[in-house]
């Protein structure tokens, strides 16, 4: 038995040929387009939450708006 023969990967009886270069490609662009879908899914996510973010604290920012002009009213009232 030759060196390569003894470094040849053996294969069980029955087992199929594994899939030849030409699938490799179309397998890898397949793997492409998903990672591409998955990762605009969680941008979109990321946005949404951003958005929500950004929402919450423009409503904080209007309710303590808010606050400030009865506060601002009551005192100028007590002042005369």
């Amino acid at each position: 038995m030759s060196t390569a023969e003894q470094s040849a990967p053996v294969r069980a009886a029955g087992a199929s040929i594994p899939a030849t270069r030409t699938e490799e490609p179309i397998m890898h662009g397949y793997e492409h387009a998903l990672a591409h879908s998955r990762m605009r899914e969680m941008q979109e996510e990321a946005m949404a939450a951003s958005r929500a973010h950004r929402l919450y604290r423009a409503r904080k920012a209007a309710r303590r708006a808010e606050r400030a002009v009865r506060r601002a009213a009551r005192l100028s009232a007590s002042v005369y």
